[in-house]
């Protein structure tokens, strides 16, 4: 029921009978409980009328806000970007921070994070015991139940239990996810995935990551493997992954990837920054070069490639694609997205969506706020009576 009041921002007791189907003596006594323990609040309706039975002006309910705060962190390439959000889903506050290196040991990366989430909080007026939650997505293979990540470009060490480490460093709850699919969580909570309950997000940056939605849940495989789009192979002994193995699609259109190639075309500078290395190549590719044109071309085609795959196999409403790549536009361009309609199977249908998302790295760290934001509420939840969780 709590999350019925949540996805209707301010809802009268009475409409809750309706949507959950239960009788209002329980509804009034599940909501006694939610209202004891601070988790909702009684506001006064916008019309003001009076309840005739009572005498007294109707009142909605609401969640409050001030019940809670939780943090959601993205750690990307030698970045840190985490967001403090109340209860409600309101922004309390935001922080980014460079990281001195790409890759830490598990106890180093919880030092780290423990220092950031402090500091975000006491920017925002509060101190890291007034958070009660923290979510938590990084790039790699996890198994979000347990908060292991199996492998991760920014950890040393493989088989992780860093939701663990992290939870006993900070004293507070961590929740892990893979980053991808914590972006497709927050596209299902704040973005364009809302009103629609099949669909995919690829995230390309550093990495190729991928989260699905299928019937309105987020899928994640039962080893917490599922939805390694960048790990998906393209070119049987094809060029070297940073995961150890060859012919991956992350191989080819990853940042990494085309900084790797970039080397071999005049202007690249190898000491300017990734972004800017990036867009010396493309120009390149636009003049004429055709070295830079070789490695872009054969960049969108894989990609096309890929997402043709996705399609056959998912058949999705809608392709979100997402990502620091996505302020470039060799990998959307028309005759990548050509490429992509002549691969899928053809019906008299239109083929999905596909659509560009230009997130930056707070609003994937907002998708893992949401992450926290749900097991919070569970917690909460199972401290109250069978009824009310």
């Amino acid at each position: 029921m709590l999350r019925q009041i949540r996805l209707a921002g301010r809802v009268p007791r009475i409409e809750l009978a309706s949507q959950t189907g239960m009788s209002r003596a329980t509804v009034t006594t599940i909501t006694a409980e939610f209202l004891n323990a601070g988790l909702i609040e009684e506001i006064a309706r916008p019309d003001n009328t009076p309840d005739t039975r009572r005498g007294r002006p109707r009142v909605d309910l609401k969640i409050r806000g001030a019940a809670h705060a939780l943090v959601g962190a993205k750690i990307s390439y030698r970045q840190l970007s985490l967001i403090l959000l109340d209860f409600e889903g309101e922004e309390l506050g935001e922080l980014e921070m460079q990281l001195p290196a790409e890759t830490f040991s598990p106890d180093r990366l919880a030092d780290l994070f423990a220092d950031a989430v402090d500091r975000l909080a006491r920017n925002a007026g509060l101190t890291s015991d007034d958070v009660s939650g923290v979510g938590l997505g990084i790039a790699g293979i996890v198994q979000a139940a347990e908060g292991v990540v199996y492998w991760s470009p920014s950890l040393s060490e493989r088989n992780v239990a860093l939701g663990e480490v992290l939870t006993r460093r900070l004293g507070r709850p961590v929740f892990v996810d893979n980053d991808a699919n914590l972006v497709a969580l927050a596209e299902q909570t704040f973005g364009l995935g809302q009103s629609h309950s099949d669909f995919i997000v690829v995230t390309i940056e550093s990495g190729v990551g991928m989260g699905i939605v299928i019937g309105g849940e987020l899928y994640r495989g039962t080893r917490g493997c599922g939805a390694e789009f960048g790990h998906t192979k393209v070119h049987l002994d094809g060029a070297l992954c940073r995961c150890g193995q060859r012919g991956c699609l992350e191989a080819y259109v990853a940042d990494y990837a085309l900084l790797r190639e970039a080397l071999t075309v005049p202007g690249d500078d190898p000491t300017a920054p990734p972004a800017a290395r990036i867009e010396t190549l493309l120009n390149a590719a636009r003049a004429g070069d055709a070295t830079a044109r070789s490695i872009v071309d054969r960049a969108g085609r894989m990609f096309a490639l890929g997402l043709a795959n996705l399609v056959n196999i998912f058949d999705p409403e809608l392709i979100i694609l997402a990502g620091e790549q996505m302020q470039f536009d060799h990998l959307f361009a028309d005759e990548v997205i050509a490429a992509i309609r002549t691969s899928i199977v053809q019906i008299d249908k239109p083929p999905p969506e596909v659509v560009i998302h230009k997130w930056g790295n707070l609003m994937w760290a907002k998708g893992a706020a949401a992450y926290a934001l749900d097991h919070v509420t569970d917690l909460a939840l199972a401290g109250l009576s069978d009824n009310a969780a």
